[in-house]
């Protein structure tokens, strides 16, 4: 009867729903696991209820399944027995009320201390250097000061009633308007300050922008502009500093939410201070500023295995080893 039932769903799904094959493949394989727990249980399919169900996916939970491909597999079974209810073959849909374990949250990208000086410090005697003095810049404000990306082209040259944000050179301090149109200001070190300027110095060199403040005067007025005169976009922005990684020798390609995460990892490092840097960083609420801590704590616990004399207590006991019992015990917190 199981495998009936199961031939007559991939049919509907095959044929009316029209789904992909590969799709009606992971269904026949996922449904075929479902049977195969039914029968071990001697439980008919549409006997099932959701107490076999939770103890089903705790089995593929401990059998090492990650948290999506259970995912993945409930909500087969549960489109599967929607299909028995719409059949009139079931009252209620035992697999409706169950969801996979939470996925770990994975750890923001972060670069090492000298990776993100040596990138804010590149000096591409290859580029053209217009382009090179806006760049130096943005890796400076983004680094210096971890603003969003979407924020940093937000900002204009200058502060006015239209400005969506704007830099005070005077004052050090950058202000922006974040997520929610919440506007916070953040300061703006003694680096970015410099580059600001020189970058400042040289902007309205752009032959275009003359054209850009009569056609399109808001993206005119931006902080950092194309050679075309208007606002640079945030798109613009991943690909220079791509590019601007490669060049500074990096291992891993840099975006600017890397900065970001690398702005708050090291302040973290340095002060602790969990609260200025969830009011540095826009963030709502401080539980998003928490990830952080995370970071902190492996930077602490490589510098525990490299530097203590009873951290290698026993000769299999690696740091790779010791790291990944500690992300084990993160998963199981």
């Amino acid at each position: 009867m199981n495998a009936g039932l199961i031939e007559k769903y991939l049919e509907y799904v095959r044929v009316e729903r029209r789904l992909a094959a590969r799709t009606v493949e992971l269904y026949a394989i996922h449904l075929k696991t479902l049977a195969e727990k039914a029968d071990a249980a001697g439980v008919a399919l549409d006997k099932v209820q959701t107490a076999h169900v939770r103890r089903w996916m705790a089995q593929l939970h401990s059998a090492g399944r990650e948290s999506r491909g259970i995912a993945l597999v409930l909500s087969c079974w549960r489109s599967f027995y929607r299909w028995l209810g719409n059949e009139g073959r079931v009252v209620a849909n035992p697999v409706q009320d169950v969801h996979a374990p939470k996925a770990d949250r994975p750890l923001p990208k972060a670069l090492a201390v000298d990776d993100a000086v040596r990138l804010a410090e590149l000096h591409d005697d290859e580029a053209d250097p217009w382009t090179e003095v806006r760049d130096r810049a943005i890796v400076e404000l983004l680094y210096g000061c971890g603003v969003r990306v979407s924020e940093l082209v937000g900002l204009d040259a200058r502060a006015s009633t239209t400005a969506r944000g704007w830099i005070d050179l005077d004052a050090a301090e950058a202000n922006v308007l974040g997520k929610g149109s919440k506007r916070r200001i953040v300061p703006v070190g003694s680096k970015a300050v410099e580059a600001l300027a020189a970058w400042l110095a040289v902007r309205d060199d752009c032959p275009a922008l003359e054209g850009a403040r009569v056609h399109d005067p808001a993206g005119a007025a931006a902080l950092f502009i194309g050679r075309n005169g208007t606002r640079f976009s945030a798109h613009s922005v991943w690909k220079q500093l791509r590019r601007r990684s490669l060049r500074a020798g990096l291992a891993t390609p840099v975006h600017p939410h890397m900065l970001r995460h690398s702005f708050a990892s090291h302040v973290l490092q340095s002060s602790s201070d969990l609260r200025a840097v969830q009011e540095l960083l826009g963030h709502a609420n401080i539980s998003t500023t928490q990830v952080y801590t995370r970071l902190d704590f492996q930077h602490l616990a490589r510098a525990y295995d490299a530097a203590h004399p009873r951290a290698h207590a026993r000769e299999d006991d690696t740091p790779g080893a010791r790291a990944s019992r500690r992300r084990d015990k993160d998963g199981q917190a």
